[in-house]
C-alpha cells in the first residue's frame, strides 16, 4: 500500500514540477477561482495565474485577459467536476479560433493521477499534504 501512495505522490510531484517549470517560462495558467490560485501558490507555482470565475467574470472577460498576455500558449487547468470540464470545453472552443495554443496537458495527467479524490485544484495542496503525511506513516 505505502509503495502506491509513493509512487503516486512521486508522480504528482513530477506533473507539478513540470507545471512550475512552464509557468516560470511564461505560460499563463487558467484556473476557476483565487482558492486554486492560492493552491498553486502553495504547491510552488509562481508565474501568471487566470482566474476565470472571480469578480463575475464572462467567457468574453478571461478570452480578452488570455489575449493580453500575448502569450504563444495557455495551461487550462480548471476544476475536475462536470463544471470545470464545462468551462474547460467552453474555452476551449473559443479559444481555437485564436493563435494562443491550449495546453491540457497537465490537467488530464492530475486527473488520471488523482481520479474522484480530488475534484477541484483548490484541493490539491490539501490532498498532497494528506499523502504525504500516508507515505510517512507508513
Amino acid at each position: 500500500m505505502s509503495k502506491h501512495l509513493k509512487e503516486k505522490e512521486e508522480k504528482i510531484l513530477h506533473v507539478l514540477e513540470c507545471l512550475a517549470e512552464e509557468s516560470a517560462k511564461g505560460t499563463p495558467i487558467v484556473v476557476e477561482g483565487k482558492k486554486d490560485i492560492n493552491a498553486l501558490r502553495i504547491l510552488g507555482i509562481e508565474g501568471s495565474i487566470i482566474s476565470a470565475k472571480t469578480g463575475g467574470k464572462s467567457l468574453l472577460d478571461v478570452i480578452s485577459e488570455i489575449e493580453k498576455t500575448e502569450a504563444k500558449e495557455v495551461i487550462l487547468l480548471l476544476d475536475f467536476d462536470r463544471r470545470g470540464k464545462e468551462l474547460t470545453q467552453n474555452l476551449t472552443k473559443h479559444l481555437d479560433t485564436m493563435t494562443v495554443r491550449l495546453s491540457l496537458n497537465f490537467w488530464r495527467e492530475l486527473s488520471s493521477l488523482i481520479g474522484s479524490e480530488v475534484k477541484d485544484i483548490e484541493g490539491l495542496a490539501s490532498y498532497m499534504e494528506t499523502l504525504k503525511r500516508k507515505t510517512i506513516n507508513s
